[in-house]
């Protein structure tokens, strides 16, 4: 009896360690690995092994400005079972990342975006053990094209984060409810220009919505969007970020 009141207070109780078969992924990938968990003193029931893909939002109020824990998407492994007193057990998965998971892998001066797995142990009466992986997202090549070209524009890619909300292009929507920004600036004096990028996953395409802001100019802030195929041409990358650059 002792040893089950010590293990539903954390001490000499299950421990779990979510190892990936690779700590990057593509977007529109899966995140793969196995949860290893290593029962404690005593058996326990385990009712779920909860994994959880998060990221971190920006959220604006009257207040001023917060950040919170934004689940992205979520499996349960496996049904109830019981683990033995210091028994090992080992529970693969698989994951794919939801279309809107933000990119991590950016050079932007101020990165503020990150995604993470939360591996959890769901057991009554105690607290649950958990497990935090950081996953690297690299953009898809399309992706990385647009990026490129409007850094040979004459633009740096100054910061990068997620906000809370949903957008609105021509022919898309966002469906998470949060966003990402990319944030890049020219280093003109009288015609300074701030472009902004969100991209949205649809099957074989990808959306953007683009928005820049003249900081001299009248007119405020102006958006476009366009819509490419995974496998885009150069030709057809160089003439969606041309709009771009001519606003």
């Amino acid at each position: 009896m002792f040893g089950k009141l010590k293990a539903s207070l954390g001490i000499g109780a299950a421990k779990v360690d979510t190892v990936l078969d690779s700590m990057a992924v593509v977007q529109g990938g899966s995140v793969k690995g196995v949860v290893h968990i290593q029962g404690g003193d005593v058996e326990q029931q385990i009712d779920a092994i909860n994994l959880k893909l998060c990221t971190e939002v920006k959220v604006e109020s009257d207040n001023g400005v917060s950040y919170q824990e934004f689940i992205l998407g979520q499996l349960q492994a496996v049904q109830p079972f019981v683990i033995e007193a210091n028994q090992a057990k080992q529970v693969p998965f698989e994951l794919k990342l939801h279309d809107e998971t933000p990119v991590t892998a950016l050079n932007a001066l101020k990165n503020q975006c990150h995604i993470w797995l939360e591996t959890t142990l769901d057991i009554d009466f105690a607290i649950d053990p958990k497990d935090r992986d950081y996953v690297e997202v690299h953009p898809l090549p399309v992706v990385s094209k647009v990026l490129a070209a409007i850094g040979r524009g004459g633009f740096e890619m100054v910061k990068a984060d997620v906000e809370k909300g949903y957008l609105r292009g021509g022919n898309f929507s966002s469906k998470s409810g949060c966003y990402q920004e990319i944030e890049f600036r020219n280093g003109g004096f009288i015609n300074k220009k701030e472009i902004e990028l969100s991209f949205v996953l649809e099957g074989g395409w990808v959306h953007c919505l683009a928005e820049v802001d003249r900081s001299l100019g009248m007119r405020g802030d102006q958006y476009l969007s366009f819509t490419l195929s995974r496998d885009a041409s150069d030709a057809e990358v160089h003439s969606a970020v041309s709009r771009v650059l001519a606003i």
